[in-house]
Formats: structure tokens, C-alpha cells, sequence
């Protein structure tokens, strides 16, 4: 696969942000989502694209370098871990 000049490689992002959630699209979509970038504007975080589909719905994939962010944003929003996919 080619990657235009400093676009991350979905390994770079596996190794540097580990921990990854994934939520609905249909949730992330809308006024959601503006919600979602104001939480996150502080923490380690990486959005993953394109996501994944299953179960006849889309999900978007949030990378976080720090477990604890990850779980802060998953307290708050929902979704599942990596582990869970």
C-alpha cells in the first residue's frame, strides 16, 4: 500500500496507540461527534481510518497512546475495546 508523505501506517498506529475503541458510526456522526472532538482535544489520541463494518453498521476506531485515556473515553462514550472486536 502506498501512503502519501507523513500519513500514519495502520501499523505506526497499532504500535504507537495501542489502546483503540471503536464506536458506531451512527453514533459518531452529527452533534456527537463535535462532542467527541472537544473531549478528546486533550488526551492521546488517534482516529484510525477507515474503520471497520460489521453486523450491518460502521465503526470508527479511536487509538489512545495511554490505557488511561482510553478508558476515560470509554467511561464516557461507550464502545469496545480492541480486544472485543
Amino acid at each position: 500500500m502506498v501512503y502519501r508523505k507523513g500519513e500514519l501506517s495502520k501499523t505506526q498506529i497499532d504500535r504507537d496507540w495501542p489502546h483503540q475503541v471503536a464506536l458506531p458510526g451512527d453514533f459518531v456522526a452529527g452533534h456527537n461527534h463535535k462532542m467527541i472532538e472537544e473531549f478528546c482535544r486533550d488526551l492521546s489520541v488517534c482516529r484510525r481510518t477507515p474503520g471497520f463494518y460489521r453486523d450491518h453498521r460502521w465503526y470508527w476506531i479511536y487509538c489512545f497512546a495511554e490505557r488511561a485515556d482510553a478508558e476515560l473515553f470509554r467511561a464516557r462514550f461507550g464502545g469496545a475495546m480492541a480486544q472485543s472486536w
